[in-house]
């Protein structure tokens, strides 16, 4: 917004916004930088919803953002008649999450449509599963995943438990736009809520549903019965959501050895044993890894904190280590898990599928070929797998086995509709209980699939870009990406470019071109010779610009070559976007 100072001295003079939040605004008053960076656009309603600082202004999330989205979705509910189908709502750990929960269900409450709020912070991956158990109209989870402690977010999912898709994602962010005025958000209070039937309180029924979906996942249950006892986990939820569920799961399904990292145990927004509470960084998991070295565990495993992603280190018998599994190996080592399971029960079904992201590994495509399994692709954000599964369903094509993506985030299944850190811990340990049947740790059967598909190889780095100008970069970087195509990557060629934004694929070779069949996107997808490639995107939640990388080696040194060569020639294809 060109007038930012103006709207910052409306928030602080507009009685309707409350004494709390001017005295904030004032603390800044001399910091032109900090009043910019609040006031010059609006917390962007986008395609999922709201993610950003806590905080006063239009650029943050607080009381008046949040309400402002929910009136619009409220707007949008009425709209299609959904009143009394109702909107279940959880929260996770951090900072403001019950606050928020509790405002977003009386705006909801206060324009006559009933909620179904958790009696305590629940994982993501079961609002999904809640939405449609109850049969609601909409779900909202309040959560900013695994970004730093600042941060906190306001996801929307429709009534199919996925995350809002077209068209359905543009008709609500054009009733939240259309909310300009904030004395026109609704709310009341939650006594008058509960006594007109509106605001009502889930927990326990909805946990023991979700819990019995989870049981009938489980591809091998004697594999845990034979071995359990010689199994020995280590767990931490990293201050988040998962702790209760995880510990559930696992206890009822047979397993005995399972150590809490007790420092990260209970939950706090604050998250003061890490800096980062992400499962895919390695220094999330050094209490984790110490536990595991005192006790000798088998396997190590994090959520994020409203586990829907799980980080994996899995110990080395033969030199003692604890390697670390990235989100495409965890991928994999499932599938095949998932797959070579149910072939040998002669339970894989003819009409057997999985899914998986364009920027997740080769190596799936190679899998699911080898089990005769059909293989979708599709773009980032298990939104967008949720819509292939709904497709499935209502054509009665196929069935969905596994879905996964490379960011650390899996379903096994449909019983949720997005991904789903509490199945994947199960099924990590039922896995690890069948490969140690066999005289093999995770990371045997992992040098196991290699040995059988290739040694694939993805690695993904960023370029942070915050602010204004660093959006208005982000932008020009694409550009200047999408209208100077390179023919060659080092010595890699580009055999061709998927242009997800313009939704052609041009074939380098032959000089056709194709329609990508998916939707939109800010997308560049470079396919090079040797099996490798590489993909380029703003990220939809953080100030960052996204690579993504794979190539395949015939060693794990030459993989590791390979990849260290393609990824120092695509920094300079960046660098040279950059100028």
């Amino acid at each position: 917004m060109e007038n930012y100072k103006e709207v910052y001295e409306e928030w602080l003079n507009n009685p309707i916004f409350d004494e709390e939040a001017k005295n904030e605004l004032k603390k800044i008053e001399n910091n032109e930088e900090e009043i910019k960076d609040r006031f010059y656009k609006n917390l962007e309603f986008g395609t999922a919803g709201l993610r950003g600082i806590i905080g006063i202004g239009t650029n943050r999330m607080n009381h008046y953002t949040v309400t402002k989205a929910t009136q619009g979705l409220a707007n949008y509910i009425i709209k299609k008649g959904g009143q009394n189908r109702g909107v279940a709502i959880a929260y996770d750990c951090r900072n403001m999450s019950i606050e928020f929960s509790e405002q977003t269900a009386l705006c909801l409450n206060a324009n006559g449509i009933k909620t179904y709020v958790f009696d305590a912070l629940r994982p993501t991956p079961e609002l999904s599963f809640a939405v449609r158990e109850l049969g609601c109209m909409a779900g909202i989870v309040i959560t900013a995943s695994h970004n730093p402690p600042e941060y906190n977010g306001y996801k929307v999912y429709w009534e199919d438990g996925a995350q809002i898709v077209e068209p359905v994602d543009k008709e609500i962010i054009e009733e939240v736009n259309k909310v300009v005025d904030f004395s026109t958000i609704k709310t009341m209070k939650k006594e008058d809520a509960i006594k007109q039937d509106l605001y009502h309180i889930i927990g326990k029924e909805i946990d023991d549903k979700y819990i019995d979906a989870l049981k009938k996942l489980i591809v091998n249950q004697k594999a845990i019965d034979d071995v359990q006892k010689n199994i020995k986990i280590v767990y931490t939820p990293l201050h988040g959501t998962g702790n209760v569920l995880v510990q559930r799961i696992l206890k009822e399904i047979g397993f005995e050895n399972v150590y809490i990292v007790k420092e990260q145990e209970l939950p706090n927004g604050n998250f003061p044993t890490v800096s980062y509470p992400n499962p895919e960084d390695p220094k999330a998991f050094s209490m984790a890894l110490k536990l595991a070295k005192e006790i000798n565990a088998d396997v190590v495993l994090a959520n994020d904190p409203d586990a829907d992603r799980l980080g994996v280190y899995a110990k080395d018998y033969v030199s003692g280590e604890y390697i670390q599994f990235n989100g495409n190996m965890t991928g994999n080592l499932i599938a095949e898990y998932i797959l070579s399971q149910k072939k040998a029960n002669g339970n894989l079904p003819e009409n057997g599928a999985i899914i998986k992201t364009i920027v997740s590994s080769n190596l799936t495509d190679a899998i699911a070929n080898a089990y005769k399994v059909k293989l979708f692709s599709t773009l980032t954000g298990f939104k967008n797998i949720a819509k292939i599964i709904r497709n499935f369903e209502e054509n009665n094509s196929y069935n969905c086995l596994f879905s996964y993506e490379e960011s650390y985030g899996c379903i096994i299944g449909t019983h949720a509709r997005d991904k789903d850190g509490i199945v994947a811990v199960m099924t990590i340990c039922e896995a690890t209980a069948y490969y140690k049947s066999q005289g093999l740790s995770l990371w045997d059967q992992m040098m196991k699939i290699y040995e059988k598909y290739g040694y694939y190889k993805e690695k993904q780095f960023s370029i942070t870009l915050r602010g204004a100008e660093g959006a208005e970069q982000m932008k020009m970087m694409m550009e200047k990406m999408r209208n100077n195509p390179p023919a060659k990557i080092g010595k890699y060629t580009v055999k061709s470019i998927g242009d997800y934004q313009k939704q052609i694929i041009h074939n380098n070779e032959t000089g056709e071109e194709f329609d990508t069949n998916l939707p939109k996107s800010n997308v560049l997808y470079y396919d090079l010779n040797e099996n490798a490639w590489c993909c380029v995107r703003p990220s939809g939640t953080e100030p960052k610009i996204k690579f993504y990388i794979g190539v395949c080696g015939n060693s794990l040194d030459n993989a590791e070559e390979e990849m260290n060569y393609l990824e120092e020639n695509i920094k300079m294809l960046a660098e040279e976007a950059q100028k």
